[in-house]
């Protein structure tokens, strides 16, 4: 099986960040520290180093490119021509002839610098000689950057191409737009492919899967195809005339003769003869779609008489065209369709196999060696012998018998009779099995030994048995009349709970003396929850008691004792709450004022100035509390707001710092040295 993995292709960078890997790689992956009173050969080493490694990765990138991407020469016609028709082969092999270009030049302009590095006679002059080189290197990829992206865009573009074997059994469906194509195959197969009631809803080659004798088919939906010249077809056509160019398949060429997908029957015939050179050495079948619609019994005689010319080569048609009515709507022909399409299919396969020389050259290696006949006696073929215990007991005495008498037969002519033999006791068991008799029993049927408490059971016509009892007895002969009863009750029931519910008004459905119980409901609810809660604060009092001003003492002292107060304790508590309301009464100070004015305010005032007489009076009153009091060493508003501002900024660090928590995700220095110190050198390890 040939399967192109075109999406495992690596992302392919912009130039920018194509610099940006190689760059951090080489810094992250080399030396970094050099000091110019190290040896004049280990400065050359360390940038030699740092030049052959940048050189090295790009090298692996773009080889990997380069090999990842397919070489059109290398694959098969079909995906060769197809993204040709999408992408251009001559942009395509440009961009890769580019990417190859530059992996070359950038291993010379590495070589160049790494000998002339060499020769270096101090740290600046090779510095400015590696910088010199890896920055030739970067100019080259930027020049890069018009290819880069392009072949990003065809990386993406194949990775959403469909996986096609080119060598598979493969059924493509064809013709003009909207006649069908992708509702066959969502019929057919197990793909589920748009379908619109517009033109060009398929716009790609979309493939399916089917089974077929235990065989995996392709269906492949190509895109609709118009009746003009090949110059003039534009890419979406072009991908359906590469499919059946290129493919070895079976054509499936779809015909509308309802008329409902724009083009008339002249106009889809006038296609098929326009591509007709594409059919040529395949199976072709021609179905005829939505006699849903129209059947062709009811198809104009002139345009049914064209139909049929195709299958006829005097007519300009070709041979071995089938001609099969189908709708997909109602699914009526389709499996026909298919199988017939398959069935020619393997056969053109057939026929190719036995035409190729493979064939010839294999049989002319097969040699069946006939033995030479040394008398003239005929020796015909043995039958395989049949093993039967019946038959071959040497205790059974009519076995023995029989074998005594035919001495004098054959030992084939002995096999054949008791495989003749078996075959009737077979037939006869199974005439035995199928009257319904017990074999061995004679007339005995398997009805008469059955073991029912009621014998009269044992002869119905459905004797199927559960717990003894026949279940036909309690299948009542009404049920399917009951049945549609019962369901078009409960419709009926439906539809008038649903009128219910849509006329239902906001009062109640309760009548009077349901209302009168559900009251007495409540109210005992009610009474239980009150009984409850004095049992719970029996011997306290709540709040809200005490609090009720329309309540008299006496009435209170009677309530307490009622709660399970004494008479000293009732006592005592009135006293209280007495002497408690006089000293509230005692302690008010002033009542208050019906007038909620504020000052400085007037009653003729608008809105706006009572807002500005606010604003004022709130800024006096700050600077009334700012204003430096006697002993506060002050001297003036100034040194009073300076020293506000002071403590504030004295307290900023002290509030951050109480807003840190010992929780895990706390960062105690944002910057850790062993991070932004840069490297360590040799011998340095004081930091850890």
């Amino acid at each position: 099986m040939v399967v192109y993995n075109f999406k495992s292709i690596t992302v392919v960078p912009t130039a920018k960040d194509f610099l940006d890997i190689v760059l951090s790689k080489t810094q992250r992956k080399t030396p970094t520290e050099i000091h110019k009173n190290y040896a004049i050969s280990r400065i050359r080493a360390f940038y030699m180093r740092k030049v052959r490694y940048t050189q090295q990765n790009y090298h692996d990138k773009l080889n990997q490119m380069l090999t990842e991407f397919p070489l059109l020469d290398d694959i098969h016609p079909f995906y060769a021509e197809l993204i040709n028709i999408l992408y251009d082969r001559d942009h395509y092999k440009l961009a890769l002839g580019q990417i190859n270009t530059a992996k070359h030049l950038i291993d010379n302009l590495a070589k160049d610098h790494v000998r002339l590095l060499k020769y270096g006679d101090s740290l600046y002059r090779c510095k400015q000689l590696k910088r010199a080189g890896m920055g030739r290197m970067c100019t080259l990829i930027r020049k890069l950057a018009p290819s880069l992206a392009y072949l990003e865009q065809v990386r993406q573009h194949l990775a959403r191409l469909p996986s096609i074997d080119p060598t598979s059994r493969t059924i493509i469906l064809c013709g003009f737009p909207n006649v069908g194509k992708s509702s066959f195959m969502n019929k057919v197969s197990r793909a589920n492919v748009e379908v619109q009631p517009y033109a060009f809803t398929t716009k790609s080659l979309y493939v399916g899967h089917t089974d077929y004798k235990y065989i995996t088919w392709q269906v492949i939906d190509t895109p609709g195809i118009l009746d003009h010249p090949l110059d003039e077809r534009n890419t979406i056509e072009m991908q359906s005339i590469t499919a059946m160019a290129h493919l070895q398949a079976a054509i499936l060429f779809v015909l509308d003769i309802s008329e409902q997908c724009g083009y008339t029957i002249k106009q889809q015939v006038a296609l098929f003869h326009s591509i007709k050179p594409l059919f040529v050495g395949k199976p072709l079948l021609l179905a005829v779609n939505k006699i849903d619609v129209v059947r062709p019994e009811s198809v104009d005689p002139a345009d049914w008489a064209l139909i049929e010319s195709l299958a006829d080569p005097g007519k300009g048609g070709m041979s071995g065209v089938q001609i099969v009515p189908m709708s997909t709507l109602t699914e009526e022909g389709v499996a026909k369709v298919k199988n017939a399409a398959c069935d020619a299919l393997l056969e053109a396969r057939v026929e190719k196999k036995l035409k190729a020389n493979r064939i010839t050259g294999t049989l002319n290696r097969l040699h069946v060696a006939m033995p030479a006949p040394r008398d003239h006696k005929e020796r015909p073929p043995v039958a395989a012998p049949v093993t039967d215990s019946k038959m071959d007991d040497d205790n059974d005495e009519e076995n023995f018998e029989r074998q005594r008498g035919n001495k004098d037969e054959t030992t084939f002519a002995r096999m054949q009779r008791k495989f003749e033999d078996r075959i009737r006791q077979e037939q006869e068991e199974a005439e035995i099995w199928s009257s319904g008799r017990v074999p061995g029993m004679g007339s005995t049927t398997w009805q008469e030994r059955y073991l029912l408490n009621n014998p009269e059971h044992r002869f119905d016509k459905i004797p199927e048995i559960l717990d003894g009892k026949n279940i036909a007895d309690f299948v009542d002969p009404d049920i399917e009349e009951l049945l549609e009863e019962l369901e078009r009750e409960e419709d009926e029931r439906l539809a008038k709970l649903k009128e219910e519910e849509e006329n239902k008004s906001e009062e109640s459905e309760l009548d009077e003396d349901e209302m009168r119980i559900l009251n007495a409901i409540r109210k005992k609810k009610i009474l239980l929850q009150k009984e409850h809660t004095l049992g719970k604060n029996r011997g306290r009092i709540s709040t809200h008691e005490t609090k009720n001003r329309d309540q008299t003492f006496d009435e209170l002292k009677d309530h307490l004792r009622g709660r399970g107060f004494d008479d000293e304790q009732a006592e005592e508590t009135v006293n209280s709450i007495r002497e408690s309301r006089s000293r509230s009464r005692l302690g008010r100070k002033r009542e208050r004022t019906a007038s909620r004015s504020r000052p400085g305010e007037e009653e003729g005032m608008t809105e706006l100035e009572k807002k500005k007489v606010r604003r004022e009076s709130r800024s006096q009153s700050r600077l009334a509390s700012l204003t430096p009091k006697a002993g506060s060493g002050l001297k003036n508003l100034a040194e009073a707001l300076k020293a506000q501002d002071m403590s504030n900024a004295s307290r900023k660090d002290r509030n951050r710092d109480g807003r840190k928590g010992e929780s895990d995700r706390h960062i105690a220095s944002k910057m850790p040295k062993h991070l932004f110190s840069g490297k360590r050198g040799i011998g340095k390890t004081d930091r850890r």
